[in-house]
Parts: structure tokens; sequence; C-alpha cells
């Protein structure tokens, strides 16, 4: 078990690392730090000169590997680390100097059970990347097949394995400080992230994500999964197809390769709506260095360690709120938010749509080069302090893969516009799965809104029509004088009511 005193002694040589990259100054100066949290801040850069600018992705490289991986988790809360840092953060690219080579054959050869040579008739040494938790090689399998060659660098496990020990304890704490701390539930943004790097660091359920994406991503021609050599996988090593292509990230050498850049970012724009709406199931590391144009005209990813799920009423909700925002339906997005629980049931859905209003409307009909992003962002975030928003952490690494999948699209043209190009999806979409079944969902809310009366009902004719020698029940309301009728008649119209009731919901499910 680890002590208190391990856990600050860590926590403060990390602090004394990001002050002097300037990677405190937001935190310290932020009228909602708490006092105590800011005194431990002036402590970790006492003596340290900071720089003008922070820099928040050189300060965690500088920590380490783990602390890459956490960066990259914090990209993705603005409303947490603030716009400026989580737009930094997005450059981190996780790329450290690669393990010796011997110690690659040797977790190779220990994770598959085989030596080297006969598995690999070629296995390149020198690694073509080498990132914060696994490094991969070029190599040629026995049967002359051009593969790549993960494999998890050693002793990378321990290492994440005591970060995320001091990430918990420092969460636990900051959290009972209550407020706006307590708002943005830092202990379930570390359980995602330990979630999160759980997965990564299993090669073989990566493998399997890779394969479920390439099986659901059929009906997307032009985006291709690699194929994956499951007789060469393991926990700690994973091979797969090579890919022969030119990364999304250089675009000179994409128009020299005679690509249609516009038709590439409509594809990855559609592969990604897919996989988040349809599936439910997405690839949630989409950056330009995981996406390569191949000379067919199809767009290829790697690396599938990040994934990202939503269930099939999120994804309602998801595909609703980005139709009606592109629509500019903000009443129908606000009662999906209050029908979610994204917003507290005390808040006024009338004011709530207006404020939505306020962020989406500067923002309709205009390019992506046209759209301030930070400012988009802000209002967001305005929003949710606004109106008691709880952070939702199963949508996180969504909102976050939406930003990154956008940059990309942008990236490659510049002129596209993002809610144009989703909408026909969307709307077909929407109308296939969308619609009939609000329209069911709304005839069984009424039926079931009918039924709920049926006590009153029964109650109102046990008052007029009692039974021999019964003493009528008394009635809130006022008494009306009522022609009396036999008392046949009263159970017969008990029996006519719930039939009708019935008879009507068997209509309104049927229809």
């Amino acid at each position: 078990m680890t002590t208190s005193a391990t856990h600050l002694t860590r926590l403060l040589r990390w602090g004394r690392t990001l002050a002097r990259n300037g990677a405190l100054q937001g935190i310290e100066r932020d009228p909602l730090t708490p006092p105590g949290v800011r005194r431990l801040l002036r402590l970790a850069r006492f003596g340290l000169r900071q720089p003008a600018e922070p820099d928040y992705a050189h300060a965690l490289q500088e920590i380490g590997p783990a602390a890459i991986k956490l960066g990259q988790a914090l990209a993705t809360r603005p409303d947490l680390v603030g716009e400026r840092a989580a737009h930094n953060l997005l450059r981190l690219q996780d790329s450290l100097p690669p393990a010796p080579f011997p110690l690659i054959r040797a977790a190779v050869e220990q994770a598959l059970e085989r030596p080297l040579e006969s598995l690999y008739a070629e296995f390149d040494e020198v690694p073509v990347g080498a990132a914060s938790i696994a490094q991969v090689h070029r190599a040629v399998t026995t049967e002359g097949r051009q593969v790549a060659v993960k494999v998890l660098r050693p002793g990378i496990e321990d290492e994440f394995a005591r970060a995320l020990e001091t990430y918990e304890w420092a969460a636990a704490h900051v959290e009972r400080l209550g407020g706006e701390a307590a708002r943005l539930r830092p202990q379930s943004v570390i359980a995602q992230f330990r979630q999160w790097t759980r997965r990564e660091l299993d090669f073989n359920r990566e493998a399997a994500s890779a394969s479920e994406l390439k099986q659901n991503m059929v009906a997307e021609p032009g985006f291709y999964v690699p194929e994956i050599d499951w007789r060469r996988s393991a926990r700690r090593v994973m091979t797969l197809e090579w890919i022969e292509g030119i990364k999304l990230s250089k675009r000179d050498e994409l128009i020299a390769a005679g690509h249609d850049l516009p038709q590439l970012a409509r594809t990855l724009v559609r592969a990604f709506l897919r996989q988040a709406v349809i599936d439910g199931f997405f690839h949630a590391d989409l950056h330009q260095g995981n996406l390569f144009a191949l000379p067919d005209g199809r767009i290829a990813a790697i690396d599938f360690g990040i994934m990202g799920r939503v269930d099939r009423r999120a994804r309602l909700w998801l595909a609703e709120i980005l139709y009606g925002l592109i629509t500019g339906n903000y009443q129908r997005v606000a009662e999906i938010h209050f029908e979610a629980q994204y917003v507290p049931p005390h808040h006024n859905m009338a004011e709530f749509t207006t404020a939505l209003r306020a962020v989406g409307e500067p923002i309709r009909g205009l390019a992506v080069k046209d759209i301030s992003v930070g400012r988009m962002l802000e209002g967001l975030f305005s929003i949710t302090r606004d109106f008691d928003m709880p952070t939702q952490p199963h949508l996180l690494l969504l909102q976050k893969t939406m930003v990154m999948e956008e940059g990309v699209a942008t990236f490659l043209d510049p002129e596209i516009n993002m809610w144009e190009t989703a909408e026909p999806f969307l709307r077909e979409w929407i109308r296939g799965e969308l619609g009939p079944e609000a329209y069911y969902a709304d005839r069984i809310i009424d039926t079931v809104r009918a039924l709920k009366k049926l006590p009153e009902l029964i109650d109102r004719i046990d008052h007029y029509f009692p039974a021999p020698g019964a003493a009528p029940p008394d009635l809130p309301t006022a008494q009306v004088e009522v022609k009396e009728l036999p008392k046949p008649q009263g159970r017969d119209l008990l029996i006519a009511l719930i039939a009708a009731v019935a008879g009507a919901a068997a209509v309104l499910l049927l229809r």
C-alpha cells in the first residue's frame, strides 16, 4: 500500500516540472481554485522562473509515459483544464526514444512463446515509431506478408500502475473540497483514464477492437481497417497488415499523388458518423498520424488502442442533438437534455433553449474555417456551469474525437462545412431509426398516462354505483346530481371503460 508521503513526494516532483513549464499558472489564477490547492501550487513553483506562455504538452512529456496519456485524456476536458490548455495538449505526440532491440526481441519471444526467426523472415531492428506505451517494427512473415509488429514497452505496466495510484489519491482529495471540483468529478475522469489505459496495455483487446471495427465498416467501403494476424498476436504483441499509403498529415504529398482531398474529408466525416451514431463503437484516436490515404482513394486507420462506445439510448440523443443544432431546432435539443437528465430538473427549459440558441446560431451556415472553435467551446462550457450540468464521462471520449476528426477534415478541405456534410447522413438515419421509435414511444407514453387515470375513474364509478347496502365513498370534488342507473349498467360501464382503454392501447401499438 503506497503511503500518503509517497503520493505527496511524487506530486511535488511532478508539480515542479509543471511549474517550470508554466503549466500551473492557469489553476493558480483561477478564482474557483480552493485556497489550500493554491498554496500547494505556490510551493511547487517556489524559486523557479516560469515562461510567459505555458507549455502543458512539453511538461507532461518530461514527466513520462503515464503523464503523456493523462494529458491526452485531459485534452478532452476544456471544462476542467481550460480551452487554451486543452488545445495545447492536443499537440502531445507521445513519442519517446525506442527501447533497445534486445529487450524488444525478448518481449516478442516471451509473448508469442517462439523464437523470432520462426515467426518472421525479416524483422527491422529500428522501429518505424516509438510511442509512450509501445513501439512498432516493420517485418515480413515466414509466409512473405508485409506486417507491422507492435510491441509493448518493457516495464510500462508497472510504471502506469504507480502513476495511477497517485492520480486516484489526488483526485479523491480534490473532489472532497466540494463546489466546482465536485461538479467536474475528477475521480470519474481518473476512473475513465484507468479503463482507457487498461485497454491500451492489452493488445488482445486492441486486436479484437480492430476486428470489430473492420466488420462494422463494411458499409463504408471508403474506410479501410487492416487485417490482424492472430497467430502472431498476444497480450503484449500485435501483428497486423502493413499499410502502404500517405499520412493525411502530408497534404502536399496527397496533392502530388492526385488524391481528391475534399472527397477524403467527406469520407472521414461519414465514417466517423457511422461509427459513433449507427454502430456506437468508434475509433477514438483519429489524428492525422493514424490515418492514411491508400493509392485507390480509400482512407485506412491504424492504432486501435483507444476505442469508444455509446449505448443506443445515448446515440439516439446524440443524433437528435446534432440534427437539432444543424436545423436550428433548439427546443428539441433542450428537451433531449432534460429527458437525458443532463440538466437538473429545477432549471427552466425555455432559458436553456435560449442559451443553446446563443451558441448555435452564430455558427450555422458557416464553413469550419469561419467558425471560432474557442468561442463555441467557451459558450458550451458556460452553459454547463450556468445550468449545473454534471460531467458525462461516457461522452467525453466522443467529444474529444469529434473535435479531432473535425480538425483533420478541415486540414484536408478548409472549405468543408461539417454541418452540411453531416446533415443528410443524420437525416437519413433519424428517419429510418429514430422516427418510428419516437412515434411509438410517444404513443406508449400517452397510453400509460391514460391507464394511470383508471384508479380515479373506478373510484368515481364506485361513488355513483355503490354496492347494495354500502354507503357511497366521499369524493373531494363537489357532489353532482346524477340520475341513478341500474347497477348492472355500472358494472358494464366499468368493463366498457377498461376494454376501451385496452383497445386503444392495442390500436396505438399496432399502427
